[in-house]
């Protein structure tokens, strides 16, 4: 691009503001737009870079005049602004795929339906521990923009969510983590979960043969996809199953197995720090991601044991006579919640409900009649719960707050019982985010 290129940047959150401190210091000619309040610290940035924006609302003339727009993955394409761009054949890209223009670095990309937090922190922590300097950005950590801008690393490890790889096109992963392809975010994609799932394979998109594939072999949705496609990529495979792949990981009675072009890495399952079938996965991932980059069998061993898990993640919270309280508001599909229901073993107060992201709760109602004794409905509306378990359970409570939530699930619940904010659901109906959400829950369980 030329350096009189007039760049408008949708979004005045940490994404929008990294890429434009990253215009501004590559020569090119910025504006940001938010149709929303911009938060005081981003403003404060913006201003200390002379960087022009405007906030409450979007000068449409000014944005369309620009010759490329980078869009925050909050914003949906169908906004009038983004179809416009569009219509107009002003490029629309994401905040990644215009960092990633101006980086060496090699690219360490996670993405699927669920784990992609835990597995970008535990391989991050692993090959920082292990002395690599290591970016962490996407939807976690800093702007990647921003971090490319101001400190650039050797290695960034990035969460990419479908939102973002939408946006991305001439960006390459040189290592690709697929970790599941299940329905989330179907409200975004017309309801089409093929049109989802093939966002979440632009994940692939760019590699050649010197690049790698970690991927799930025990999710049918990508095993189906890579095998009626042709792949130039290394593939490494992935699975619960005692499945001897020439190069990948695998279980062997109670021990990792994982094999790359190197020694054999090989930890028992009690080692872990993160236990859980969805843990096991996400070990597996970091862990072959680890080898490729070199890192020492007894490093990853020791990373893999003392990782601490993120926040609002099967976080338990405290245990009030007897009953434990389970923090999982980042639960936000259904396929999360699944894994929560699956991974306790006693009876749960289950706190579910939100803004519906097309869930269907067929998939989990044997879960649910096995080990649910009480659904806490947590939303606006919270209908498509009801009418999924109203006739199968006897207790449903119906609650517009959180305290309210966790009074009625204390009440309910017995000595020996879990209670489990799993939402499956977004928070944007009565909280700012999941956050906000797992914060409060927090707050009201001490409070008891």
């Amino acid at each position: 691009m030329k350096r009189n290129t007039k760049i408008a940047i949708l979004g005045g959150g940490e994404s929008g503001t990294g890429a434009a401190i990253l215009a501004l210091k590559k020569g090119y000619k910025v504006f940001l737009s938010d149709n929303g309040p911009i938060k005081d610290k981003y403003k404060s940035v913006l201003k200390n870079y002379e960087i022009g924006f405007e906030e409450n609302g979007h000068t449409f003339k000014r944005i369309l005049d620009a010759d490329l727009v980078i869009k925050s993955p909050g914003i949906p394409d169908q906004v009038p602004v983004v179809s416009m761009a569009k219509e107009k054949g002003i490029p629309v890209i994401s905040e990644i795929e215009f960092a990633g223009r101006f980086t060496k670095a090699k690219k360490i990309c996670v993405t699927g339906s669920n784990g992609k937090t835990t597995t970008t922190l535990l391989l991050h922590h692993i090959l920082e521990n292990a002395g690599v300097k290591v970016g962490l950005a996407g939807n976690v950590g800093n702007s990647f923009a921003w971090q490319v801008a101001i400190r650039e690393f050797d290695v960034y490890v990035l969460e990419i969510s479908s939102f973002q790889l939408d946006g991305m096109f001439d960006f390459k992963a040189e290592i690709a983590i697929l970790l599941n392809i299940t329905p989330d975010h179907l409200d975004r994609y017309e309801g089409n979960f093929e049109k989802y799932a093939r966002s979440k394979f632009r994940i692939l998109q760019n590699q050649t043969e010197n690049d790698a594939l970690i991927y799930c072999y025990d999710d049918p949705v990508i095993t189906q996809r890579l095998n009626k496609s042709t792949m130039r990529m290394q593939l490494y495979p992935f699975s619960l199953m005692e499945m001897d792949f020439g190069q990948g990981a695998y279980l062997k009675e109670e021990n990792i197995v994982i094999k790359t072009h190197n020694k054999p890495f090989i930890m028992t399952l009690e080692q872990l720090a993160l236990q859980g079938k969805h843990n096991i996965y996400n070990s597996m991932a970091a862990g072959i991601a680890a080898r490729l980059m070199d890192i020492r069998n007894d490093s990853i061993k020791q990373s893999l044991s003392d990782f601490h898990n993120i926040p609002h993640r099967l976080e338990y919270v405290a245990s009030v006579h007897g009953i434990t309280f389970i923090n999982d508001s980042k639960a936000t599909n259904l396929n999360s919640t699944w894994y929560a229901l699956e991974y306790l073993d006693k009876p749960i107060v289950w706190i579910a409900g939100g803004i519906d992201k097309g869930n269907d709760y067929s998939m989990i109602s044997d879960l649910v009649k096995e080990k649910v004794k009480a659904i806490i409905c947590l939303g606006v509306n919270n209908k498509k719960l009801f009418d999924a378990f109203g006739k199968k359970l006897k207790s449903m409570v119906e609650t517009t707050t959180m305290e309210q939530a966790v009074i009625s699930a204390y009440h309910i619940a017995k000595k020996g019982d879990v209670v489990l904010l799993s939402p499956a659901c977004a928070s944007f109906d009565l909280f700012e985010n999941y956050e906000d959400r797992g914060n409060q829950f927090k707050e009201y369980v001490r409070e008891l």
